[in-house]
């Protein structure tokens, strides 16, 4: 059915723009701290970041097979379709599913987000989060 496979393929999007976030996110703390960016330390952005890798780590810690991963494999059985001559899957699925999902023991992933997850932490240590309206205070008194 059509309607499934657009589903599958549209959670498949979904999951990998939420990995290009946890991943880019990353580095453009670091780099917007550099350059002075100050959306790179609002709450929400920070908030949002920590929390995504943080789920990611503890999934992998408890042996958990993501979410998204489960409701597009459902998703999929229920399309029950074949692509075409040029793809054994979709596109959009032979390509993201190729960029997301590697074949390599559960060990190996469970220590890359858990390495990934500290050094996000680390970064609330460095360059902390910006709660409050305020610019950040320049040192000076008056």
């Amino acid at each position: 059915m059509p309607g499934y496979q657009l589903l599958a393929d549209a959670v498949l999007v979904l999951h990998a723009a939420i990995v290009l976030f946890v991943v880019a996110g990353l580095p453009l703390i670091l780099i917007g701290n550099r350059y002075g960016w100050s959306w790179v330390n609002a709450p929400w952005f920070r908030l949002t970041h920590v929390a995504t890798i943080g789920i990611v780590v503890a999934e992998a810690w408890i042996g958990m097979v993501c979410p998204l991963t489960t409701l597009e494999m459902w998703l999929r059985v229920r399309a029950q379709t074949r692509a075409g001559p040029y793809y054994a899957n979709g596109f959009i699925e032979h390509w993201l599913q190729a960029l997301l999902f590697w074949n390599a023991p559960a060990w190996v992933f469970t220590g890359l987000y858990s390495i990934f997850g500290l050094a996000v932490l680390a970064t609330w240590w460095r360059f902390p989060p910006r709660f409050g309206r305020g610019k950040p205070s320049s040192g000076r008194t008056r």
